[in-house]
């Protein structure tokens, strides 16, 4: 007898209506603000073009392998995160709540980010930040109180950036794959054409290849450096949108006969070429801005929104024509970015609630946008920065890396490695042999044990950002306590049995 789960037979299922749906939503999702921000520093930290060695081994040992993973259960069990891991092994319905609510956390402050790029965008034909894009961001924009500890009143600027984005998001996945479907049709091949075209602009400025030199000068010395093949794989971990239950929920909505290897393939190399275009760009301009300051490369460099916020605006203030012009396009660049990755976290949460309860789909997509958008009203307070900053670091370090060990002792080991691999070549172009298997079972988890190890003992040894403990103990341990908690808790709820055996198809109607 199969053990694939029954299907429903009536309601109206949630199913993209073409591949290429689906494939541009998991790529929208896996292509972030990190792409841009992260990767071109963690790159030049590494080794240069040395660092896209370990990069792709990253990639073809664990990006793609639990990519496929995450894409067979999915498929297979037709629903969310946690009622997938509950119908692959009992009692462990709590590792999807945990990636859920993971993903949950992120996108309360994701979401205050790009409120920073709506606001950056409506100063952007006037380079309303002026001379000093730096202090423009954290007094005039941020209004960067001390420290943590004096938050300050809420930011309205930022506030109306944060509710705007919310009503995008809500407009986004009201209607599930149907809706989605329809949005990533712009927001995914949007923000690669005007990627294109400041890259193009990048190579035409003077000084470019000075920081293309920077970027891409192997440091071979560096393939030596474990704590560099670590980085690979930690880039690949954050930047495939992993463990997060987005990419479960995504493939749920697949047609039966779907290739899932193919599929898992073209995502990641498209995340990885997105990252590398991404790399392009950022360093051609910051040669163009250390040859006009007369420092090196090193010297102008920075990662994460100074980056964004701070250097590049610098840049666009010199550049020798249409400043506001190009501006614009780097801020909208960023927004169709961001919105692809902040939709799917909430999809992964809000199908999760449906698939448990059986509710109606809008009602349960409300109130977590409700939700989402009260807690981000923390972020957007004159301190919000800093608690933006510690519960960035330790969700990521310390609830992201676990959510990622714990799937593939459930389904690796408790499940079947064997199992998923088996229904991953059923429709598949490609097969996947018994080296999958090693990989989630051995492989990859060796890897997170070691980074979560590593990022642990830093912590305890070197607290984080200088912050006083209290505030790390509130805003990084106390956060990714109440996930794990609250994912347990919301395992014992009673289910919508009838929803939970049917795996919700999509999570209900639309009503």
């Amino acid at each position: 007898m199969s053990d694939e789960p029954k299907l429903l037979e009536s309601g109206p299922p949630a199913k993209w209506n073409r591949r290429s749906a689906f494939i541009l939503a998991a790529i929208g999702s896996a292509v972030g603000l990190g792409n841009v921000w992260r990767f071109p520093f963690v790159c030049y930290e590494n080794g240069g073009g040395a660092f896209l060695i370990p990069y792709l081994v990253a990639i073809i040992t664990a990006g793609i392998p639990l990519m496929i993973l995450e894409f067979s259960l999915g498929h297979k069990m037709a629903s969310g995160a946690p009622i997938s891991f509950a119908k692959a092994r009992k009692n462990s319905e709590w590792v999807g709540w945990l990636m859920v609510m993971v993903g949950f956390v992120i996108t309360a402050y994701y979401a205050v980010i790009m409120s920073w790029c709506f606001n950056y965008l409506f100063h952007s034909f006037s380079l309303g930040w002026g001379n000093d894009p730096g202090a423009f961001f954290t007094d005039k924009l941020l209004h960067l109180s001390s420290g943590p500890g004096e938050l300050g009143g809420l930011n309205w600027p930022l506030v109306a950036g944060l509710a705007l984005t919310w009503i995008w998001i809500y407009f986004c996945i009201r209607k599930g794959a149907k809706s989605v479907g329809k949005v990533v049709l712009v927001t995914v091949p949007l923000p690669w054409l005007l990627l294109l075209i400041l890259a193009v602009r990048g190579w035409t400025l003077d000084g470019a290849n000075v920081g293309l030199n920077f970027f891409l000068n192997p440091d071979w010395s560096k393939l030596l450096d474990p704590g560099v093949w670590l980085a690979a794989y930690g880039q690949v971990f954050f930047s495939f949108s992993l463990a997060f239950g987005v990419m479960i929920t995504y493939a749920s909505y697949l047609p039966r006969k779907s290739d899932i290897n193919n599929n898992a393939v073209i995502i990641g190399l498209s995340d990885a070429a997105t990252s590398f275009l991404a790399g392009i760009t950022v360093f051609s301009t910051l040669g163009f801005l250390a040859v006009g300051s007369h420092h090196t490369v090193a010297g102008v460099m920075e990662s994460g929104p100074g980056l964004v916020f701070a250097v590049y605006p610098t840049i666009l203030n010199q550049l020798p024509f249409w400043p506001g012009f190009f501006a614009a396009i780097f801020f909208i660049m960023l927004l169709t970015l961001g919105i692809d990755s902040a939709f799917s976290l909430v999809e992964a949460t809000s199908e999760a609630w449906v698939n448990k309860l059986g509710l109606k789909r809008k009602p349960v997509v409300i109130t977590v946008c409700v939700l989402a958008f009260a807690f981000g009203l923390l972020f957007a307070t004159d301190g919000g920065l800093y608690w933006l900053d510690i519960v960035d670091n330790f969700i990521n370090k310390f609830g992201l890396i676990l959510g990622g060990l714990f799937e593939c002792i459930v389904l690796g080991w408790l499940y079947g490695a064997r199992k998923l691999r088996e229904y991953a070549n059923r429709y598949s172009e490609f097969k996947i042999g018994r080296w999958w298997d090693f990989l989630i079972k051995f492989f990859t988890p060796a890897i997170l044990v070691v980074t979560f190890g590593m990022d642990l003992v830093k912590t305890i040894t070197e607290p984080y950002g200088g912050y006083p403990d209290w505030a790390l103990f509130v805003g990084g341990w106390g956060v990714v306590a109440l996930v794990f908690m609250l994912s347990f808790v919301f395992m014992r709820i009673r289910a919508n049995k009838n929803q939970a055996l049917a795996g919700g198809q999509g999570g209900g109607t639309d009503g």
